[in-house]
């Protein structure tokens, strides 16, 4: 029974790689896409308009409060199975849908990493660069950005890795990815052992990737600790 098990195992493990490979997709995108768009929101915190700042803090307090299924759901139901440009369509899959679903609370939680990071700047770095005759702009390009984007760096890692163990919810709306191909494994084989070992190598699977994460984010916050 155990070399039964085993061997099922891997058989299925050049599926459960790809299936892996699917939830990696999904992260790298939707970290990108939230940091774009978390790195505009965060800049329009700041803005001296107050209608902009207002917006902004609502996209923050909406998305980072929001449960990360429920947008999941609303992106993969709400938004078309194609887009329509020009004479053209272009399809919308499902990873795709998730991947925005995704994307939506990171840009909250990178606003507020950049945020944060502004604010640790000492108010006397920006008094000094006035006396100097910079204006806001340069002071915000040459001094206070450079500074800002190390102190960014170990949360946006750690958002990074929760957003990649968020991913096992795609599997809820139909996408193919790691978790999907395990519960298609578990009902082929339809042995209980089979669905207990192959549950734990996900879990091994998930640690192999985020816990080097976990340490070099560690190892940064003492880096750039101030």
């Amino acid at each position: 029974m155990v070399t039964e098990i085993c061997l099922a195992l891997w058989q299925w493990s050049p599926a459960l790689g790809v299936g892996l490979m699917q939830n990696i997709l999904i992260s790298i995108t939707a970290i990108a896409l939230g940091t774009l768009a978390g790195l505009v929101i965060g800049a329009l915190a700041m803005s001296p308009l107050a209608p902009l700042r207002m917006a902004a803090k609502v996209w923050v307090q909406v998305f980072r409060n929001a449960p990360w299924l429920v947008l999941i759901y609303f992106t993969t139901y709400v938004f078309p199975f194609e887009i329509h440009v020009g004479s053209h369509y272009l399809p919308f899959p499902d990873w795709l849908k998730v991947t925005v679903g995704l994307a939506l609370p990171a840009s909250a939680n990178v606003a507020e990493i950049f945020r944060g990071a502004i604010g640790s700047i000492p108010s006397t770095q920006w008094e000094a660069a006035r006396s100097l005759a910079f204006d806001r702009g340069q002071i915000f390009r040459s001094i206070i950005l450079p500074q800002c984007f190390k102190r960014m760096l170990p949360p946006w890692m750690n958002l990074y890795a929760v957003v990649t163990m968020g991913t096992a919810l795609s599997s809820l709306v139909g996408v193919h990815d790691v978790i999907d191909t395990a519960q298609i494994a578990s009902n082929t084989v339809n042995l209980t052992g089979f669905t207990v070992l192959i549950y734990f190598s996900l879990l091994a699977l998930f640690f192999a990737y985020c816990y080097p994460i976990s340490r070099l984010t560690q190892r940064l916050e003492r880096r750039y600790a101030f």
